[in-house]
């Protein structure tokens, strides 16, 4: 059986080195990146069986993504397509006042026509749990479908499923990511949402605790993370909420911290670990991740430990 299983698209990162200008640049470092991979990497790095389901075009480009992630440690099941593209993009970083830029090249991505008839489905009828993210549903017509498709084989299995909200105003608008979202809630066990995602996206207002209490009692979510970024992270499960504060770093790469909470999370409950204490290592990895560069948290167990078991203050209601 594999713990965990992900679908979602991946695509090659493009970035000047240091703190140079796109326009300007000489050289390109070239990463993976994606929301769902990147969840699935960081939880094997922490001992978790996962498995990345994707559609990947069959070119160098494609084939450098596979190359990639096998070498985080990920076991990969991808489609191969002879026609689409291998998404990308572009990340000019920068300091205070200049702000990060981001700039997409990934239409007609092969990814973007897949459908659940042709991804290995019987993957995820043997996990424990099968996660996505919002940003997938939002790349075409087909994903949300294939997504609403996937959930569905993970329920008819007794398959645990999660959503990370992880809204992206590049890809639609608020409204819309909610109405698509929403007829996917009455198939989720665990919804993960940045508070802010929570208040312009799902339309709550209040607190996290408020947040995560509410979308617990509407929908029915077995469990409720909202991640708070620098104020950490609350999580509504059984009828308790719990909080847990982030940890100090030295940011160095921010691209990917979100994906990073998700995998400690996801791996430490797999584990067997309790709420509040898969709230640590969420928290534990997306800190270790913000001090390496990419957008993948190549981290290991015994670093994650060192992390959580420091000085750190806990709050539990």
């Amino acid at each position: 059986m594999t713990g965990l299983v992900t679908f979602g698209e991946t695509m090659l990162r493009l970035s000047p080195p240091r703190h140079e200008r796109l326009e300007t640049a000489t050289s390109l470092a070239v990463h993976p990146g994606g929301a769902e991979s990147n969840v699935a990497v960081a939880a094997t790095r922490l001992g978790a069986d996962a498995t990345w389901l994707s559609k990947l075009p069959d070119s160098p480009l494609g084939r450098r993504v596979v190359a990639d992630l096998n070498r985080y440690g990920l076991d990969v099941d991808v489609v191969w397509s002879d026609s689409g593209r291998q998404g990308t993009y572009y990340l000019e970083l920068a300091g205070a006042p200049r702000e990060t830029d981001v700039v997409y090249d990934r239409a007609d991505a092969a990814v973007t026509s897949a459908t659940a008839d042709e991804l290995a489905t019987e993957t995820i009828r043997d996990a424990e749990l099968f996660l996505t993210s919002g940003i997938t549903p939002a790349l075409s017509s087909t994903l949300e479908e294939t997504v609403g498709d996937l959930f569905e084989v993970a329920q008819e299995a007794d398959v645990r499923t999660a959503l990370d909200v992880n809204y992206r105003s590049k890809l639609w608008e608020p409204e819309t990511a909610r109405e698509t979202l929403e007829t996917y809630f009455p198939s989720i066990d665990v919804l993960v949402t940045p508070v802010r995602d929570a208040h312009t996206v799902l339309g709550e207002a209040g607190t996290a605790d408020d947040v995560a209490t509410a979308l617990a009692d509407r929908w029915g979510f077995d469990t409720v993370v909202i991640t708070r970024g620098a104020d950490g992270a609350t999580a509504y499960h059984e009828g308790t909420t719990v909080d847990r504060p982030a940890f100090e770093t030295e940011t160095v790469a921010p691209v990917g911290t979100g994906d990073a909470f998700v995998g400690g999370f996801v791996a430490s409950r797999l584990s067997g670990s309790d709420v509040g204490t898969a709230l640590e290592y969420g928290a534990a990895v997306a800190a270790l991740k913000r001090t390496i560069p990419g957008d993948v948290a190549l981290v290991d167990r015994e670093e994650v430990d060192r992390v959580v078991e420091g000085e750190h203050e806990t709050i539990s209601r």
